[in-house]
């Protein structure tokens, strides 16, 4: 029987302003209208690692779905086998696992003479009747900001005969991304990324990963 896990990590590093935004239910007079999300320790951004997961789903859909899916329900069975369907007729456990991607160089960032490692963007929606301005505060995770990214990829007997085909996949996803945006307002100029020093291994059981790795030299 075969069984291991995988970890594939990387750095990503923001090239845009980055903004995936937390509850502002009880924002005090004067709070910025839209926050991010951060961590209650350090006070740091953080970037969830189900907002990875979503946006990298809905991107390979368009390319790896034989039809138009109107929900994960409806993912095809390449999607299903690794992000997981809760679907009744097709229910299957997910072969990943996404870690939520923490801040890693604010020692450098503050070297760079960074003032925080968030910024707030004033916009304004123009009323295209009466010209009347709406303006808004958005917070922001500063460009040159770089976060851990780890992914958990599981080999079972099943999932090892197919683990080729599933890393191409999985290195699919992250070219979409970065061809794409991660969080919101991506259309206006917020979430490009790149996923840089991209390594494999095996972190529990005896899999070997040499031909993973060598996939993983060629493909990105």
């Amino acid at each position: 029987m075969t069984y291991a896990k995988v970890k594939i990590s990387a750095n990503i590093h923001l090239e845009t302003g980055l903004h995936i935004g937390a509850s502002n239910a009880f924002a005090a007079i004067g709070a910025t209208d839209s926050p991010v999300i951060k961590d209650p320790i350090t006070n740091y951004p953080i970037i969830p690692g189900s907002s990875i997961k979503g946006k990298m789903r809905s991107l390979l859909a368009k390319v790896y779905n034989e039809t138009l899916a109107s929900s994960p329900e409806d993912d095809g069975d390449i999607l299903s086998r690794l992000f997981g369907n809760h679907s009744k007729k097709e229910f299957k456990i997910g072969r990943l696992i996404f870690r939520d991607a923490f801040l890693i160089n604010a020692d450098e960032l503050d070297k760079k003479g960074a003032r925080g490692y968030t910024e707030v963007k004033f916009e304004n929606t123009i009323d295209r009747i009466t010209a009347e301005a709406n303006p808004r505060q958005i917070e922001r995770a500063i460009r040159e900001s770089v976060f851990n990214f780890e992914l958990i990829y599981e080999i079972t007997d099943e999932s090892a005969e197919q683990a080729e085909e599933d890393l191409k996949v999985i290195i699919d996803g992250l070219k979409l991304l970065e061809l794409d945006y991660l969080g919101g307002s991506g259309s206006r100029g917020y979430g490009k990324v790149s996923f840089e020093d991209l390594q494999l291994e095996t972190v529990f059981g005896t899999y070997d990963t040499s031909n993973l790795n060598e996939l993983l030299k060629t493909e990105v």
